[in-house]
């Protein structure tokens, strides 16, 4: 029997993870999708024609489901993936998991307590780039991680972010939780340690100075991404509120003395991410994080700069994130019917969020040192036993 699903937010990302979601007689088929906005809603009951279709998330919640795939935006997840989480189905949450710790525990606490199972799409977990460095880590090749550092050269940042809803902190919160939290999540899981501490810095430094603005109120990304669209400053048809930054860094202070950075920038001609990892007997770097790309192993000493005494090539792969996409909602629909552990965790989500928000509050305080919450050691407990442990009664 096929797992049936249920959309909740069908826009550009919902679109192309229910494509991969959807394959009847395989395993899995999308029954029902909620979505606020008639665009919307044509486009599901034309891509799913045979599927309940619906603006309101209690009668999709009425409908006979085994799972339900979050893609509403960020700050709303709590509200649609909580209802869902207490109605016992399995849960995917596209990422961020919300833009408030308060939220993410919210929806970690209602998985516990429902004994629903929730997964959080955290794609980069899959991209084979990054389990690439992460196998080199775990060979012990360059010995016990002591830094991470990450450069995130965002070139669609313009597009991707600053002409909707992104672009306003009190939606978005701002980039170093809405786009940073997935690299926190990466660094974290390379360095296989929590942040404690974080300092950070940004400013608003191109796209604020750009008076064409616009209501983009029922259009999608896709309507107006183009590579067209350079240089930055001649961006039009922005979003009306900017108040977030589109450059930022952070550094971390992870579990066991570990010192991790982060730095982001929304204006750059190539977009692509930098990843130093650096052991005690030695270090890996990537050159391109795309198929084909390059991850350069040193272990031996040099007088200056040299040739990696490893190369490895990213392997090959089909699809979105390379392969990554259809490799998640693969894992997502075997742990919504059978359990089981995954590379992606609710908890390290949580912690990801919790980096990004605290490192947040010091980028527009004074750029102080400030703690991480940690999570609830209860429900850390139950995420780590792959959500088998007892719920809470």
């Amino acid at each position: 029997m096929d797992l049936t699903i249920g959309i909740i937010g069908y826009g550009m990302r919902g679109t192309e993870l229910a494509r991969a979601a959807h394959r009847p007689g395989a395993g899995s088929r999308i029954v029902a999708v909620c979505e606020v906005s008639e665009r919307g809603r044509q486009a599901a009951a034309s891509a799913y024609p045979e599927a309940f279709v619906t603006a309101d998330l209690n009668e999709l919640l009425a409908q006979e489901l085994d799972a339900a795939m979050v893609f509403t935006p960020d700050d709303v997840h709590a509200r649609t993936a909580i209802p869902a989480l207490e109605a016992g189905l399995a849960v995917f949450s596209e990422k961020p998991l919300a833009t408030s710790i308060a939220d993410c525990d919210a929806i970690l606490a209602a998985a516990h307590r429902s004994g629903s199972r929730l997964y959080v799409g955290h794609n980069m977990r899959h991209m084979p780039v990054i389990t690439l460095m992460r196998d080199i880590i775990a060979r012990g090749t360059i010995g016990e991680v002591k830094a991470v550092w990450c450069r995130h050269f965002v070139g669609h940042g313009g597009d991707y972010y600053f002409k909707d809803w992104h672009a306003e902190r009190e939606k978005s919160v701002g980039m170093l939780l809405q786009k940073g939290a997935h690299d926190i999540d990466v660094i974290h899981w390379l360095a296989g340690a929590y942040s404690t501490q974080v300092q950070a810095m940004g400013e608003l430094s191109v796209y604020g100075d750009i008076t064409d603005r616009r209501d983009r109120s029922g259009e999608l990304m896709g309507d107006w991404f183009s590579l067209d669209n350079w240089p930055p400053t001649e961006q039009t048809g922005l979003n009306p509120v900017i108040d977030v930054e589109d450059i930022s860094q952070v550094n971390m202070r992870l579990a066991g003395g570990i010192l991790a950075s982060y730095e982001q920038c929304h204006f750059t001609p190539d977009y692509w991410r930098n990843y130093t990892v650096i052991g005690t007997r030695g270090r890996l770097e990537n050159f391109g994080d795309e198929s084909g790309s390059e991850v350069g192993v040193w272990t031996h000493r040099l007088r200056g700069s040299g040739a990696p005494d490893e190369t490895h090539v990213v392997a090959e792969a089909g699809g979105s994130h390379g392969g990554a996409d259809e490799l998640m909602i693969a894992e997502f629909v075997r742990f919504a019917r059978d359990g089981g552990p995954t590379l992606t965790s609710p908890v390290a989500a949580r912690n990801a969020v919790a980096t990004g928000v605290v490192a947040t509050q010091s980028l527009r305080g004074r750029g102080e040192t400030l703690a991480i919450p940690p999570v609830d050691a209860e429900i850390a407990a139950y995420f780590d036993a792959d959500q088998t442990a007892p719920a809470a009664q």
